[in-house]
């Protein structure tokens, strides 16, 4: 018996250590074979053929498996196109991408508690509205405001969705429309932070999207606790320094230097 447990805990270590292993390959492959490629597609498949489960079940399951794995995409998918916009000639942030691909994959994403869920959910809205201000900047609007849309329902039904039956359907929706509606103001005016010796850009956006899904989501929690009553010192101060780092941005730092 002590022989049949110590064969089953190996296995289970081997096991994690393989998966450990696959999804760091993923990371760093999907990166550079970007890079070597010039193209975003081969990346775009592989991180799609890593989500195979979502198809392994009948179709009538698919919309669903696919509305709760949309952050990890939206993640995954970002990462190789802000590589893709990086250009071909390596660079620290094609490093730093990978390594933050990785960290996603082996030490965030595997998280279910409430903390952890909330960085993955503004992890997609900043990573997601990174690529889609890259992509999207010279497009029409439409496909801009439409990704945003996806981008924000996605991140809120990450967050709300945990399986206690509510339906939070008004409110997903909401916050779609509240970030798509952000994206078309800033549409025809967005900043972006460049680092030129390292490669990273930093789109303002994607920083102003962060910090209010932080307000909406810290806020909303706030008022479950307390039974729909807002308790303005709780959420009272994390909201005004949330407003006023956005106004410090919009105001003092979005001079046309950074304009793309």
């Amino acid at each position: 018996m002590a022989d049949f447990v110590f064969i089953r805990k190996s296995r289970n270590i081997l096991s994690s250590v393989l998966h450990v292993i696959l999804n760091i390959l993923l990371a760093v492959g999907s990166i550079y074979i970007t890079i070597v490629t010039g193209s975003p597609i081969i990346g775009l498949t592989l991180v799609l053929l890593s989500k195979w489960r979502m198809f392994a079940v009948r179709p009538r399951y698919w919309m669903l498996n696919l509305k709760s794995n949309l952050v990890d995409l939206i993640v995954g998918f970002s990462f190789v196109l802000i590589t893709y916009c990086s250009g071909t000639t390596i660079a620290i942030v094609h490093a730093v991408l990978a390594v933050l691909y990785s960290l996603w994959l082996v030490v965030l994403k595997p998280r279910s508690d409430d903390i952890s869920t909330d960085i993955q959910s503004v992890c997609a809205i900043f990573f997601g509205t990174t690529a889609l201000c890259l992509m999207a900047a010279n497009a029409d609007s439409i496909f801009f405001v439409l990704g945003e849309f996806v981008i924000g329902y996605a991140a809120a039904r990450h967050v709300l969705v945990q399986g206690d039956g509510e339906n939070y359907g008004i409110l997903l929706v909401s916050s779609g429309l509240v970030a798509a509606e952000i994206a078309w103001l800033s549409h025809s005016w967005l900043i972006v932070y460049s680092f030129a010796e390292t490669g990273i850009i930093i789109p303002q956006l994607s920083i102003i999207l962060s910090i209010t899904a932080f307000i909406f989501g810290y806020s909303y929690k706030s008022l479950s606790r307390n039974n729909g009553k807002i308790n303005w010192g709780e959420i009272g101060m994390p909201i005004i320094f949330s407003v006023l780092l956005i106004l410090l941005m919009v105001i003092w730092f979005s001079q046309p230097i950074f304009n793309v």
